[in-house]
């Protein structure tokens, strides 16, 4: 063989493979023979690149299987894929030519065995706890009476009916029901959203904004209940301004999402039975209130009169509190009406002294003084009336108008004037005049006013009249 070697002679007569169909030949022969595997491994080296694709590694302790997950088949998978998982993967083996190497096309991984499950069930839930997720500082109370639950839920299992049935019961009250899977592939995301979507109500919106949260799902084994371990949806529980209360699972059952959660329920029901009071309960509780206030208003009111009537007694009668006073006025009025004489005989003196110097003929002569005095100027009166003047021979000028005319200048002025007369008025003109016109009837003398004093008043005596015009 050495010989055939040196001498570049070959011992095999069939044609050379190339690299390629070698590589194509050992492909077939592998798919074929493992086109369906299971394989348990932990995951190592874990990457998730922008086409979505997931790119790891299986090992144990003897060996490392190269692995791959194409985007369609990921986004299946129920669970966070990190390093340090143990999965079992479902696929085929297949080699990859340009690297000379073989490798897993992963369709389907589930987490190896419950213990596998525990483990990354702890390891999230610390490190969530880190991130103080489940600090007890940032719980919210629960309301005493919502008046709008929102549930979280399947909408055709028996948890529905069950909260439903016993808010019935204990206090019918209005429910928004979002309904969402609660277990398998897109759980957690439907969750997660239904949480955010109810938080994300306005107050005063066509939709009521819940006053209370309620998640929940009937009992089931741990991968039955792992969407409610799952970060998206203890975030989203974390970050709900409504008030929340989880009920995932039986009693037993515990998922991250009860540490996230305001209060946890052990069950559906139970958590219907801490969302509202018993309504009889508390017509029954308002009735009781209300007896005991009315027994208690009615000890007040007879202990304040027990008290009311040990004050009185302490109190001074009203005779004795009023005697001062009655005493005062009793004095005051004494001195009232002796001041009240006093004043009625000073008057009566101040009376007697003044009725002495009204004697009758000192009045008389009081009277006949102002009785002259009135006739003085009476006679004054008269005097000075223009009608006397009249009487006496005047003439008194007076315009077509019945003005007076004042003076010879006004009179020219006027030409056309009339004069009147004691006993009438004749028409007369200054300078050239039309005819006269003819007189007017003379106006009756009005009556002279009456003198106070019963003696006649003497007349006036005529006088000439003299030169109208000067």
């Amino acid at each position: 063989m050495r010989g055939a070697v040196a001498q570049g002679r070959t011992l095999d007569n069939g044609a050379p493979l190339s690299v390629g169909e070698l590589s194509a030949a050992l492909k077939r022969q592998v798919e074929g023979a493992f086109g369906h595997v299971r394989v348990r491994g932990e995951v190592s080296g874990f990457k998730r690149p922008a086409s979505g694709h997931l790119y790891f590694a299986l090992k144990d302790a003897d060996a490392v299987l190269d692995a791959v997950m194409w985007r369609g088949s990921a986004g299946r998978i129920g669970f966070a894929m990190e390093d340090g998982v143990d999965v079992i993967a479902t696929g085929r083996l297949t080699t990859y030519p340009g690297r000379s190497k073989y490798q897993i096309v992963v369709e389907n991984v589930e987490l190896a065995g419950e213990g596998a499950l525990l483990a990354l069930l702890e390891k999230t839930k610390a490190r969530l706890a880190t991130e103080g997720l489940f600090a007890s500082e940032r719980k919210q109370s629960i309301p005493f009476l919502p008046r709008t639950i929102g549930v979280v839920t399947s909408p055709t299992g028996a948890v529905i009916r069950d909260i439903l049935h016993r808010l019935a019961d204990r206090m019918p009250t209005h429910v928004l029901v979002w309904p969402v899977l609660v277990q398998g592939q897109g759980a957690a995301e439907q969750i997660a959203a239904a949480i955010r979507g109810f938080d994300a109500l306005p107050a005063d919106g066509p939709v009521p904004r819940p006053d209370l949260v309620i998640v929940a799902r009937g009992g089931g084994s741990i991968e039955d209940l792992w969407a409610f371990n799952e970060e998206i949806v203890v975030r989203a529980a974390a970050d709900c301004r409504i008030p929340l209360i989880s009920a995932v699972g039986h009693e037993t059952d515990t998922t991250l999402i009860d540490y996230a959660a305001d209060l946890r329920a052990p069950t559906p029901t139970a958590a219907a039975e801490q969302a509202v009071p018993v309504r009889q309960l508390l017509a029954d509780d308002l009735t009781d209130l209300s007896l005991r206030g009315a027994r208690a208003m009615r000890r007040l009111t007879s202990e304040n009169a027990v008290r009311l009537d040990e004050w009185g007694q302490r109190l001074p009668t009203l005779d004795r509190l009023l005697a001062p006073q009655r005493q005062a006025l009793d004095d005051g009025a004494a001195r009232l009406q002796q001041a009240f004489r006093l004043r009625l005989a000073e008057g009566h003196r101040a009376l007697a002294a003044v009725s002495g110097a009204l004697s009758p003929a000192l009045v008389a002569n009081q009277l006949r003084g102002m009785r002259d005095r009135l006739d003085a100027q009476w006679r004054l009166l008269g005097a000075l009336d223009p009608r006397q003047l009249l009487s006496r021979g005047y003439a008194m000028v007076r315009d077509l108008n019945g003005r007076i005319v004042p003076s010879a200048q006004a009179a020219s002025a006027a030409r056309n004037v009339e004069l009147v007369f004691a006993d009438g008025a004749v028409a007369a003109w200054t300078g050239d005049a039309p005819p006269p016109r003819p007189p007017r009837p003379a106006a009756s003398p009005k009556k002279q006013p009456s003198k106070p004093s019963s003696k006649p008043h003497p007349k006036p005596t005529p006088t000439s009249q003299g030169d109208l015009f000067g």
